[in-house]
């Protein structure tokens, strides 16, 4: 017989006991089910987590002061007061394949607009900032390098703060007042939303670093650089470089601690991206085991279809039938089994993912990829879970298959 044959005698020999095979399927339908909607639900969570960390900027490289240890007390990060914007300058000039440097000053704030306010947090850096943090302004214009050389009272605000103080109303031109000193609101920031920590990026004021050292924090220091490299292939050699700049201008000895920080927003995707494949990993486990289940349910069925179908079997071998040609039978009305039943898995499992998406507000992310695999799968519990009742049918012996009532 052709492919279509046995495909057709399979379907009818299925269609016999409609209930038995819808039942014998459900073992498989859940279980592909389940591994589409746990895939998608991982694969989502880490696609969105990714998408958060890519937020912070593209190919961005940050600097924190780090600790410090007096009379053997270690104090906690950014306990140091060595960052200079000189520093800042220093790599932007000394090391290789850096598009963009900004010292970044942070202080909290309580912000007053007319009869609204709002605590918040203040950031003093330089205009090449929203090249770093890849950051537009979306409304006004940003601040330039003379309001940073004359600590100028000017300001960019997100979205949330924007919300918060105005309202509906434009922000661009107003007056806020923070520390009882006048801002004037140059732009609007596009609205970037959470980070990857959760943390909302538009709860913010972007000022000139100078501003917020003198006017608002009361220091001389910065508390981080943010920089930018040209490609994401620079990134690890431009670490290099500004590890050994630093130390050298901080006069750090060799084999003494270095008093700060250099982090990367990709090394947090890398680790998101890696917990995020074991999480997956295990979710999807756990669903296959409903999977294996119902290969179970399909041997156990065509086992009893053997049994069943016995004197079938011998007048089959009696008119000709090979013993490839009753195995072929039998493995084939099992693979259609786990196919019919993987291919309505993969169709409730899309919907599942979707509606979890709709209702829940969780991303998720059915590829192409995860479908393949499960559709693979379930033809493969079947092939595997088949192929003992089918050879047991090929191997019994035609007369005594005649006798068989």
């Amino acid at each position: 017989m052709n492919l279509r044959e046995v495909i057709r005698v399979a379907l009818r020999a299925l269609a016999r006991n409609k209930m038995r095979t819808i039942l014998t399927m459900l073992g498989i339908i859940i279980g592909v089910g389940a591994v589409i909607c746990t895939v998608a639900i991982g694969q989502g969570a880490g696609a969105q987590v990714q998408k958060q960390i890519q937020s912070l900027g593209v190919n961005m490289m940050m600097v924190f002061s780090g600790s410090v240890s007096t009379s053997g007390v270690r104090m906690g990060s950014q306990a140091t007061k060595t960052l200079t914007a000189d520093d800042a300058q220093a790599i932007l000039h000394n090391v290789p394949n850096i598009a963009a440097v900004s010292p970044v000053v942070f202080a909290p704030v309580q912000v007053v607009a007319g009869n609204q306010n709002w605590f918040t947090r203040a950031q003093g850096a330089l205009p090449d900032l929203l090249q770093v943090r890849n950051w537009p302004v979306v409304a006004g214009s940003p601040f330039s390098q003379r309001d940073v050389d004359v600590a100028a009272n000017v300001c960019l605000i997100g979205n949330t703060v924007a919300q918060q103080l105005f309202g509906d109303q434009d922000p661009v031109g107003q007056t806020i007042r923070v520390k009882n000193l006048p801002f004037r609101v140059l732009g609007k920031l596009e609205t970037k939303g959470q980070s990857g920590v959760g943390q909302d990026q538009d709860d913010i004021i972007i000022m000139p670093y100078t501003t917020v050292q003198k006017k608002i924090a009361g220091i001389t220091w910065v508390q981080s650089i943010f920089m930018s490299a040209t490609s994401q292939e620079a990134m690890q050699p431009a670490q290099d470089a500004i590890t050994a700049l630093l130390r050298q201008r901080h006069h750090l000895r060799p084999g003494e601690d270095d008093d700060f920080m250099l982090r990367s927003p990709n090394e947090m995707a890398q680790a998101a991206a890696a917990s995020s494949m074991v999480m997956t990993a295990l979710l999807a486990a756990i669903a296959s085991i409903s999977l294996l289940v119902g290969g179970i349910g399909i041997m156990n069925i065509m086992l009893v279809s053997v049994t069943e179908r016995t004197r079938e079997i011998g007048v089959r071998m009696a008119v000709g039938a090979t013993e490839e040609d009753v195995q072929r039978q039998f493995l084939s009305e099992a693979l259609v089994l786990s196919s019919i039943g993987g291919l309505i898995g993969i169709a409730l499992g899309t919907a599942g993912s979707i509606l979890i998406s709709h209702f829940l507000q969780w991303s998720t992310l059915v590829s192409p990829l995860s479908v393949l695999v499960a559709a693979v799968f379930s033809a493969g519990v079947g092939v595997f879970f088949g192929y003992y009742p089918a050879r047991k049918a090929a191997r019994l012996d035609p007369i005594e298959a005649l006798r068989y009532e």
